[in-house]
């Protein structure tokens, strides 16, 4: 069953990025978005269930925002929100969107 998940960390401490906001949407037939879910990350930077999964999840192109701006609340940050735009080929499998994350500067990969 396909599934899709994320785990945030913030790089300037090395701990899970606990309590941050993110929303995840799809592209639409009409050159859009459609927003599917609004959740925040929990104690071990994670959400508590798969963003998608099963039959709700299918090919297409999504794009999960990650309220970094928000989390950090530094007034020297760079960062404000960070989206993540990419393709579901095969929603058969485990696609997991890993955000690797600082005030300043961001990394991210599928990872397993």
């Amino acid at each position: 069953m396909g599934r899709l998940t994320t785990h945030v960390l913030n790089t300037a401490t090395g701990l899970p990025a606990v309590g941050m906001k993110l929303i995840l949407r799809k592209g639409n037939e009409e050159g859009g978005y459609t927003m599917l879910s609004d959740t925040v990350t929990n104690h071990d930077g994670r959400v508590d269930a798969p963003l998608l999964e099963g039959d709700a999840f299918t090919s297409g192109v999504y794009e999960l925002t990650f309220f970094v701006g928000d989390y950090f609340q530094t007034e020297d940050a760079f960062l404000d929100e960070v989206p993540i735009r990419f393709t579901v080929d095969d929603a058969t499998r485990h696609y997991h969107v890993p955000l690797l994350v600082t005030p300043y500067s961001y990394t991210t990969y599928r990872g397993s």
